[in-house]
């Protein structure tokens, strides 16, 4: 009998149905590359002919591919809604479960939350602190984002984001990126690809020397008290590529590399993105 006049294979069918349903589905559905975390990010893929995505009603930028970028910030809720809204004005949701974390708290119960601001600083601060905003603002089209990161430098890490003292009973403000100790003109180098948008002209008050790479997607990485900076606003920089050294500039008690990252509004915890510091020989 020809090829032509074989009757269908039962078999393939059953095979075939189930294969066909899951790839729909796959199409139709949130994926995800890892776990949610307090402090945390992690990528995704929207289902397919998504035209918008929101996370508790904030738009998420996505890739052309479908890809995107979440985080969750240090105080993030158990809880939060990914919205998928379609072409065709259809939506799909998603509550995701976010992972609690244990912070290290030191409680201080002898000594006042606040120290008397200078008036030097009173009068600098807003100029900073506007030019870090504006920075943050920038949107370039980098791809750092969907790089596995490396860390700036390798050392002892001598402070962990999301510790917090409390004075007195009354909660300071808590850490907002990751500490490493390391001699003063230890090279730093880019944890990702991304475009320079803060490279300060003078010491800020509380940063010193400080730098700021956008890695795509509201993806940011800033770089305190440097002794120096090696790259100018808008250089596009690669990962690995050196952009400053270690200092001990702004308020600092001594040499070591503060680098604390953003994602839009959300402050995270670089060691979730760059994983377990490498051994040194130091």
């Amino acid at each position: 009998m020809g090829a032509g006049n074989m009757a269908p294979d039962p078999i393939a069918r059953a095979v075939a149905a189930p294969a066909a349903s899951q790839s729909a589905q796959a199409r139709n559905a949130f994926r995800f590359d890892g776990p949610m975390i307090q402090g945390g990010t992690v990528l995704g893929t929207a289902p397919a002919l998504t035209s918008r995505v929101t996370l508790d009603g904030r738009s998420v930028p996505v890739a052309p591919d479908g890809r995107f970028l979440i985080a969750f910030d240090r105080d993030a809720a158990a809880r939060a809604e990914l919205v998928a809204t379609r072409v065709d004005g259809s939506s799909l949701r998603q509550t995701l479960t976010v992972q609690p974390r244990a912070w290290r708290i030191e409680r201080l119960n002898t000594l006042p939350r606040f120290a008397q601001p200078s008036a030097e600083f009173q009068r600098r601060r807003p100029a900073e602190l506007a030019q870090i905003n504006a920075a943050r603002a920038k949107s370039n089209t980098v791809q750092g984002w969907r790089q596995e990161f490396m860390w700036p430098v390798t050392g002892r890490i001598s402070g962990l984001f999301g510790s917090q003292r409390i004075y007195k009973g009354e909660p300071g403000s808590y850490h907002s990126g990751v500490d490493v100790a390391r001699p003063r003109g230890t090279p730093v180098i880019a944890p990702a690809d991304g475009v320079v948008i803060l490279a300060a002209q003078q010491d800020f008050t509380l940063e010193g020397k400080l730098l700021m790479l956008d890695h795509g997607m509201t993806l940011n990485s800033a770089f305190l008290h440097l002794s120096r900076i090696d790259v100018k606003v808008g250089d596009v920089v690669r990962r690995g590529e050196t952009i400053g050294a270690i200092g001990t500039t702004g308020r600092s008690t001594g040499p070591h590399l503060h680098w604390g990252m953003k994602w839009g509004s959300a402050r995270i915890d670089p060691l979730l993105i760059a994983g377990s510091m490498p051994m040194t020989a130091d």
